[in-house]
């Protein structure tokens, strides 16, 4: 996931400031995400889950609030068929989203956990982190289908 994040801020890197970043913001958060499991319980877990999911509500408002706007008004301005193909991908986004918000709801504050906690945290940590791969994928396409493609026309 961290390798992809660094080919992506690579590849749009200096394409506006705005999304790099989130760019910036999604390398964090994947840190931090990669972090978790070999923090121990007795030495600050609670602390760097509640800074992750700050993280992590901060990504995803960033992304909903000024990213995915900026890319729709960019497609907006072009009558390519791009507008819309990046449209198709929001409804395979917020499942993402969801499953983000319920893992901040349930895990923004762990303090003294039970065996049974634990395993439900490490679980859910697995999913989301399967959601969020799948989320940056699909990010990933929506910067391509919506700013390079018209980068490439506008700067012909």
């Amino acid at each position: 996931m961290l390798n992809e994040c660094q080919g992506a801020q690579q590849k749009w890197g200096g394409v506006s400031d705005t999304i790099d970043a989130w760019l910036e913001g999604r390398q964090v958060l994947i840190s931090h995400f990669v972090a978790l499991p070999s923090q121990s319980i007795a030495n600050g877990l609670n602390q760097r889950l509640s800074m992750f999911c700050a993280l992590l509500m901060d990504y995803l408002s960033s992304g909903h609030f000024e990213v995915y706007e900026q890319l729709l008004r960019e497609g907006g301005s072009f009558a390519d068929g791009s507008l819309e193909a990046a449209q198709e991908l929001f409804p395979l986004i917020q499942p993402t989203t969801d499953k983000a918000l319920d893992f901040n709801d349930r895990f923004s504050s762990m303090q003294d956990p039970s065996v049974q906690e634990i395993r439900e945290f490490a679980e859910q940590l697995s999913q989301l982190g399967e959601a969020l791969e799948s989320r940056f994928s699909l990010e990933d396409k929506m910067i391509e289908l919506l700013h390079l493609t018209h980068n490439k026309i506008a700067h012909q």
